[in-house]
């Protein structure tokens, strides 16, 4: 199940971290340090190119359960909430470089459900996959049990 994460952990534990290390090594090593550095690597991207996406109002949280998505993004049309859900075994399997395509991946959805109310893989999405430099497919992180 995903454990929701708030943005005053993610930030309590980024000083304390950085307080305790000086020299900063930015590559995430826990879930709490993946989601603080997946919120600033969506909000450098959504200043650029989604700058009417309030990104500062997406729920984050990782999931452990996740075996066949690396991330996905969910929305509440009653309420217009978004969150994205962050996958922690595909983070572990390909590594911040390649994980970091995947946050793009799902702030386009983020960006689709606010402007849209709906999200999908048609038009919209892929005019900002190379823009994003992010794909419309997701490399497999698990073996599937079919």
């Amino acid at each position: 199940m995903a454990r929701q994460v708030t943005f005053s952990e993610i930030t309590a534990h980024r000083t304390l971290t950085e307080s305790a290390d000086a020299a900063t090594d930015d590559t995430p090593e826990t879930p709490t340090d993946l989601l603080g550095r997946a919120q600033q690597h969506a909000t450098n991207f959504a200043t650029e190119h989604f700058p009417d996406l309030p990104v500062e109002t997406i729920d984050w949280e990782f999931s452990y359960r996740a075996q066949r998505q690396a991330g996905v993004t969910k929305y509440d049309p009653k309420t217009g909430e978004i969150t994205i859900a962050l996958t922690w075994a595909a983070y572990e399997h390909h590594s911040w470089e390649q994980f970091s395509s995947t946050v793009r991946y799902e702030l386009i959805h983020a960006w689709q459900y606010h402007e849209f109310g709906e999200a999908d893989h048609g038009a919209t999405f892929t005019q900002w996959t190379d823009c994003l430099d992010t794909s419309k497919l997701c490399e497999r992180f698990a073996t599937p049990k079919w």
